[in-house]
């Protein structure tokens, strides 16, 4: 158990954190770590039944699924760079990120209105874009309540309890269907109460980001107290910053969903669907256990090379899939499949932001982070875009092949140019 600490000191990151695996993380942390816990159990409820729910129920085409799979990820990624500049000129990411967190809760009792392929498109798209204001604010408190020397760290200690409703909410979405078949009504009505809760907890608990030092001003140029924000492209000056931004576009340009994973897992072993919520499980479980150790061993070796560590473990799951299946071999092809992908999370979801974090400047923390997000998530658009129009044209195992030589040869050209050291100093 991780203890936290509440102390403003300590939230801001001037007490220095005691040594051992037990130290304490600051307060803002801990509680945003719960804060993610409660909204991903009610997202990841959602998100555990919707492939089955769209393409079985309301009977939504692999292209169509591809293009959901996208706005998913990435579509409103623009948004992440307006929460992002918000944040920073207004100094208040609790209240931008709480913004987003309640978007997202009231976008899950719009689904309980949406009987249509496209209209929940629609409340998904609105969802995204709380997602999209909230995430860089989120992650931007994280980074400015640490030392430099410990982000991978802070972000592993988040992405843990994150992760942690990763793992319940699909539990809880199987719960549901097992006791209502059918049941998406209400599966839908309780992911809609748990994200109000999370609400509620942020509102409460969590504290807004200490304000960068100011500088020393000359008394006949005085600094005024808000300087105004320089443009974005001055962000992607910084040589650090622009490498990642380009590691992380190019790679998630092949990056397969991990929808599309669990629906060819459901394809090749014919799983029952009252099965089909639990597979999300088995990948956050191992997200979980390795959140922590991952983000320690990114401080100490290089987050850069654990980023790609992470892909190349994704190009594992591909390839595993893609092999033949022995008569009795279905529940190693589980268990290879999910332990990788949770992995693959693990090395690369928080890693990410903890190796932008000391690159920026206090004062545009988020906005910096906001743009490496945004980067992301587009190329992970167009990405799903490809893998779904793929399997509609040449079927399920011709678009991961595909999808697995595309992430081979991304990875071979990050080498090649010298990605890996997009984080030295960090």
């Amino acid at each position: 158990m991780y203890l936290s600490t509440t102390r403003a000191s300590d939230i801001a990151g001037d007490t220095p954190a005691p040594k051992g695996p037990l130290r304490a993380v600051p307060g803002t942390v801990f509680v945003l770590g719960l804060v993610s816990l409660v909204t991903d159990v009610s997202a990841e409820m959602v998100t555990a039944v919707l492939p089955l729910y769209l393409m079985a129920g309301l009977g939504m085409s692999p292209l169509a699924f591809g293009a959901l799979d996208g706005l998913h990820q990435g579509a409103t990624a623009v948004l992440r760079l307006a929460g992002g500049r918000i944040a920073d000129r207004t100094r208040r990411h609790k209240l931008v990120a709480g913004t987003g967190y309640a978007l997202s809760a009231a976008c899950k009792a719009a689904l309980l209105l949406a009987t249509t392929p496209w209209s929940v498109a629609a409340v998904l798209a609105a969802d995204r874009t709380g997602k999209g204001l909230r995430t860089a604010p989120r992650d931007a408190l994280i980074s400015l309540s640490v030392p430099p020397g410990e982000q991978g760290r802070a972000f592993g200690v988040h992405r843990a309890l994150d992760t942690a409703g990763a793992l319940l909410g699909p539990l809880a979405a199987f719960g549901i269907l097992w006791v209502a078949v059918d049941g998406y009504e209400a599966v839908f009505t309780v992911s809609c109460c748990v994200a109000v809760l999370g609400v509620v907890l942020l509102a409460l608990f969590v504290r807004e980001a200490p304000a960068p030092p100011p500088a020393l001003a000359s008394a006949s140029a005085p600094i005024p107290a808000r300087p105004p924000l320089p443009p974005v492209r001055t962000l992607l000056r910084l040589p650090g910053l622009r490498r990642l931004c380009l590691t992380a576009a190019l790679l998630g340009l092949f990056t397969v969903g991990d929808a599309f994973l669990y629906l060819l897992l459901q394809r090749r072993l014919d799983l029952s669907a009252a099965f089909f919520p639990l597979l999300p499980v088995g990948t956050a479980a191992v997200f979980l256990l390795a959140a922590l150790p991952v983000g320690r061993l990114a401080d100490r070796v290089g987050r850069s090379r654990v980023f790609l560590g992470g892909h190349v473990l994704l190009l594992g799951a591909c390839l595993l899939l893609l092999a033949p299946v022995p008569a009795a071999g279905g529940a190693l092809l589980v268990v290879g499949v999910l332990a990788m992908l949770g992995l693959f999370y693990a090395a690369t979801d928080g890693v990410l932001m903890a190796a932008a974090g000391p690159l920026l400047p206090a004062g545009l923390r988020t906005t910096g982070l906001a743009v490496l997000q945004t980067a992301q998530a587009l190329a992970r658009f167009a990405g799903s875009l490809m893998f779904g129009s793929a399997w509609t044209l040449w079927g399920p195992g011709a678009a991961l092949g595909l999808a697995a030589a595309g992430l081979l040869l991304s990875l071979a050209v990050v080498a090649v140019f010298g990605g890996a050291r997009a984080e030295r100093a960090s």
